[in-house]
């Protein structure tokens, strides 16, 4: 049913996210895409992401206790390209600036929110990441088309 499963799914599009974490003690910043990003609450202000259990990006970013969010515009591909062939050439390739959490977001990305880790709920093969927002903007000035995934690709 696994694949059915994705193949049915696969029909319904997703908004691309980078989700990062502060850096480590060697200065590294944890980062991970994520498409399963979405707002929980207004008051207060929450967001949740859905990492895997199998993740190794997963546990650092929880081990900082905060993560950015940074929501991918049309033409962000290679950013996410970058982040998925885990070379640690996305903060090289692409432009950052670090909240006041310290986790790094995209400079030219459509949004960014800063956050602290509130809740962590486990969901099957994945847990429930919730999130307070403790500050959030937008970069891209004026209607930008936003990152989506569906079908297996970008659009």
């Amino acid at each position: 049913m696994s694949d059915e499963f994705r193949q049915v799914l696969g029909q319904y599009p997703t908004g691309v996210t980078i989700v990062t974490g502060v850096p480590d003690s060697d200065g590294e910043a944890p980062a991970m895409v994520i498409g399963s990003f979405g707002s929980v609450s207004l008051d207060p202000p929450l967001v949740m992401f859905l990492p895997g259990k199998g993740s190794s990006t997963w546990p650092d970013i929880e081990a900082g206790g905060h993560f950015g969010v940074s929501v991918l515009g049309a033409g962000h591909d290679a950013v996410a390209d970058d982040l998925f062939t885990k070379t640690g050439e996305h903060y090289t390739n692409h432009a950052w600036t670090t909240t006041a959490s310290g986790a790094p977001v995209l400079t030219e990305a459509l949004a960014w929110l800063d956050c602290t880790i509130s809740d962590v709920h486990e969901a099957g093969d994945h847990w429930i990441v919730v999130g307070a927002v403790d500050a959030l903007g937008m970069s891209a000035e004026g209607p930008v088309k936003p990152l989506v995934f569906w079908q297996g690709k970008y659009l």
